[in-house]
């Protein structure tokens, strides 16, 4: 045993060796000493020194390995039976990815060459499980494993509650439970008497084969389920409230996402694409699509080339907003009204945290989570809500030098006794405005941000007086006895 665990270990055994009469007079002169003194009692023994990773999909795994090469001891747990997040268990089996192959491996770890330039669910299911096997990352993972609970503590520890049962101590958490699955359902009037799903429980075809289909939205899974009803269905509708940019998958023979064009800024994007797109496709109005209400990239684009194709063969019929369901028919905005055997909302997915206390992390408009850093709350030390934004389009290029920084923020939060969020925050780091990331932009700022972190250590010791006296208390939080917590 080293000096500093030696010592940790001889202060917890001998704490309360003081008369009590001593200790009850300095807790009413220090209450906040003391209380912290009892906590580190019951709360600090010498391994409760790791992380806990939360999910094991494609950000988990890549955040599992920054660690693994920054030393730092996580475990991490997944609530399915095998590594993979949504390419596993939440993606329907036809489903190929709408970015690119290039776009979308991660910077350190090419995926296989003979893969197509838009792999497919098990493609990327295989090339997730090949991550963690080429890095050994599996010997950290509990499978099977849900997290329910999630509690700072006073003494800036973290409680974790398993649906077991099962309670932990861990110093930090990150949080990897991806954006894709918390279900958007619209609400309408009247009630619709046949099958009515969310796009994220379209699992195969055989779903939609034979009825007639109609699919609520305009995003990428909204028109990958219409395109697939176009196929296998006796008729597919699909319901529009708004205009909405659609983009070929490929342009000139290349997959969009790998366009020479995401390196320009995004007005010059913006205009070459639309003289691209009007050359190319002609006017959304020669397909019976509603002019799109906002300018390319303020919202997420929709990459499908199939949609067009059904639109033009007269496979799928544009709808507007719907008015109110009555049984089998579907009343619409314009007065229509037809009769469908199945509705499938593709309307996208809430950000979600439903093992964190309500309102710990802030979310404005269901799809945006306020923190700093994109990854930090100004009030806890060692949480890291990591993966909530998404970039326009594959992931690859962003998690590994994203989860290195945050390796990195870990590493400095351990220099400072204020949260890394409220140190950032006070040197001017802005909130996020738009769940939506340009990739070329954000490499830039994370070089930069790699380099600006270490000054935010000089700028936390100017911060402390400041703050001092702050407490990290959770505020309506409960804490049941915790005599039969283990600590890791």
């Amino acid at each position: 045993m080293d000096n500093g665990k030696r010592k940790v270990k001889n202060l917890r055994e001998n704490i309360f060796h003081f008369p009590f009469s001593v200790f009850h007079y300095l807790s009413k002169i220090y209450p906040n000493i003391c209380f912290k003194i009892i906590m580190f009692q019951e709360t600090m023994p010498e391994y409760a020194e790791k992380f806990l990773i939360i999910g094991a999909g494609p950000v988990g795994l890549g955040m599992a390995k920054a660690l693994k090469d920054a030393a730092i001891a996580y475990d991490q747990v997944d609530a399915d039976t095998d590594v993979g997040g949504n390419w596993k268990h939440g993606v329907y089996t036809t489903a190929h990815i709408i970015s690119s192959r290039k776009t979308t491996e991660y910077a350190d770890f090419p995926m296989p060459e003979d893969y197509p330039d838009f792999p497919s669910r098990l493609q990327m299911y295989e090339y997730l499980r090949s991550y963690a096997q080429k890095f050994n990352l599996r010997e950290n993972i509990e499978f099977e494993t849900k997290v329910v609970k999630v509690l700072p503590l006073e003494n800036e520890l973290w409680e974790i509650e398993l649906e077991s049962g099962e309670k932990r101590i861990y110093k930090g958490v990150l949080v990897c439970n991806g954006h894709h699955w918390h279900r958007r359902f619209p609400e309408y009037e009247g009630e619709f008497a046949g099958e009515y799903f969310h796009s994220k429980d379209y699992k195969n075809p055989n779903q939609l084969k034979g009825k007639r289909v109609l699919v609520i939205g305009g995003g990428n899974s909204a028109c990958d389920v219409a395109s697939e009803a176009a196929r296998v269905g006796k008729s597919c509708n699909l319901s529009l409230r708004r205009g909405y940019w659609f983009l070929p998958k490929t342009l000139f023979g290349k997959p969009v996402a790998e366009s020479p064009l995401t390196h320009f800024p995004v007005f010059v994007q913006r205009f070459l694409l639309k003289l691209i797109l009007r050359a190319v496709l002609g006017k959304y109005e020669d397909y019976r699509l509603p002019q799109p209400d906002h300018q390319i990239f303020e919202k997420h684009p929709t990459l499908n080339s199939e949609l067009l194709h059904y639109l033009k063969h007269g496979k799928i019929k544009v709808r507007p907003d719907i008015k109110r369901f009555e049984g089998n028919t579907v009343h619409f905005a314009d007065g229509a009204s037809a009769d469908f055997d199945t509705v499938v909302c593709g309307t996208g997915f809430f950000v979600s945290f439903p093992f964190l206390p309500e309102g710990l992390v802030p979310v404005k408009n269901g799809n945006l989570a306020l923190l700093y850093g994109g990854c930090v709350l100004p009030d806890y030390k060692n949480l890291y809500i990591i993966g909530t934004q998404q970039a326009r389009y594959g992931f690859g290029p962003l998690i590994t030098p994203a989860t290195r920084l945050i390796a990195q923020m870990v590493k400095l939060q351990d220099q400072m006794e204020l949260p890394i969020g409220l140190v950032m925050k006070e040197s001017g780091a802005k909130l996020p405005e738009t769940h939506l990331v340009n990739p070329i932009q954000a490499l830039r700022q994370m070089k930069i941000a790699g380099f600006l972190l270490p000054r935010l250590v000089k700028k936390e010791r100017k911060l402390r007086k400041k703050f001092e006296g702050k407490r990290n208390l959770p505020e309506n939080f409960s804490f049941e006895n915790r005599s039969n917590i283990e600590f890791y």
